[in-house]
């Protein structure tokens, strides 16, 4: 009797956890990522980029792999980063992705349980799917193309193929193409146990940090829709910026254009919507700012630390009742004055920050905040004696040290 309760007990224990992780790693007691990816060269741009998804947690942290202009690197199933360690360095003695590949894969007693994708730097690929794979349940296998592979494990019949279809007959950046590829895979079936997290990393060799892709859903019922608005932020705040600056060059149309575009991709990204307000004042839309001012926070009542900067909006009648209940200090009216510089009016941070000034008269930072409004307005010379006194009242205070030598300067 007390063996039949405590098998029954193990069997629950293994049913519970073999809803929340894959069976291979529990059973085998391994390091086991039961996945599915797509890794990809994109000539044209010069970025390099990977798509990953699996039933488990935190696919992203140990799968994902790019180097940009020497190689990437997807390594599932029983994951090991020596693949993609020990491939750069192979690939950087000359050795072809297939030497690079093969060079750990002769050294590794448990090669038959990995499967591992490469692709260099002029878009070579290679990839291998360990024997023992095809035991699992599912298909495990992988896919070669023009400057991609698909692959993967525990797969529903027609997901490799779904993937090399999309990725072939989409279009749009490398990132973009990526995430559809996954999703076809997942619409096709997916990994037969479900999903949990899923991955998109994309580097180019002519990009600055902040435009690299490395985006991670380490635990979700949805993770590729997540994935994916994750990405929609990413594009949305590069057009965003885009269209800020194009609006304060005085190209309007292409301006709201783009802004348009942006904000339907930064939805739900409630810490950029000041950058957004900004862009559709600059746009003379002072009615479509207030509705995203009163949307941001509802969505976060935290948000209305950022009222401040609205300062000069306070009289409308939707916002009026925010600005009654709220007292400024003087951090507050620093944001207040800043805001309006960044928003082309210079001569209202002016009068407002000779209020401050009034109300505050050894603020550093005010005085380089009128200093910055006097330099928009032309006012050369009272800039200057603004930026000093800035800095004679507080010695800490860079902005203003910068500023002064700059004005100096020309």
């Amino acid at each position: 009797m007390n063996k039949k309760i405590a098998f029954y007990a193990i069997f629950q224990s293994l049913a519970l956890y073999c809803s929340a992780q894959n069976l291979p790693s529990l059973l085998l007691n391994r390091n086991i990522n039961s996945t599915f990816s797509i890794i990809a060269y994109d000539a044209g741009a010069q970025e390099w980029g990977i798509a990953v998804a699996t039933n488990n947690i935190y696919v992203g942290n140990s799968t994902v792999y790019v180097r940009p202009g020497l190689a990437a690197f997807s390594v599932i199933a029983e994951t090991k980063p020596d693949y993609a360690i020990n491939g750069f360095e192979e690939l950087e003695k000359g050795k072809s992705i297939k030497e690079a590949i093969e060079y750990t894969k002769d050294r590794d007693e448990d090669a038959n349980f990995r499967q591992v994708a490469g692709i260099d730097s002029i878009g070579n690929v290679y990839a291998y799917t360990g024997a023992s794979l095809k035991f699992w349940k599912g298909s495990a296998s992988h896919l070669a193309g023009k400057n991609y592979v698909v692959l993967g494990n525990q797969l529903a019949k027609d997901v490799l193929s779904s993937m090399a279809t999309s990725y072939e007959h989409s279009k749009g950046t490398l990132a973009e193409r990526l995430l559809k590829s996954i999703r076809a895979g997942q619409n096709a079936g997916g990994q037969i146990t479900g999903k949990q997290s899923a991955a998109l990393m994309v580097k180019g060799l002519h990009q600055e940090w902040y435009n690299q892709i490395d985006l991670r859903i380490d635990n979700a019922k949805q993770p590729l829709s997540d994935l994916q608005r994750l990405l929609n932020f990413h594009y949305g705040r590069i057009k965003l910026n885009q269209a800020i600056l194009l609006l304060k060059n005085g190209e309007k149309k292409k301006g709201l254009s783009l802004l348009t575009e942006a904000g339907k991709l930064v939805e739900g990204w409630n810490g950029i919507y000041s950058k957004l307000i900004m862009g559709l004042l600059l746009g003379g839309n002072e009615q479509a700012a207030v509705k995203t001012i009163l949307k941001a926070i509802n969505e976060n009542p935290e948000w209305k630390e950022n009222l401040a900067c609205f300062y000069f909006l306070r009289n409308r009648k939707e916002l009026r009742t925010y600005y009654k209940k709220r007292k400024f200090g003087e951090k507050e009216w620093s944001q207040a004055i800043q805001f309006l510089i960044g928003i082309d009016r210079p001569g209202e941070a002016l009068k407002l920050s000779n209020e401050v000034i009034k109300k505050y008269p050894r603020s550093s930072y005010t005085y380089y905040l009128r200093g910055e409004a006097r330099k928009d307005t032309n006012e050369t010379k009272s800039a200057i004696a603004d930026y000093r006194m800035a800095i004679e009242l507080d010695r800490s205070n860079e902005e203003a040290a910068l500023a002064l030598r700059r004005m100096e300067k020309e």
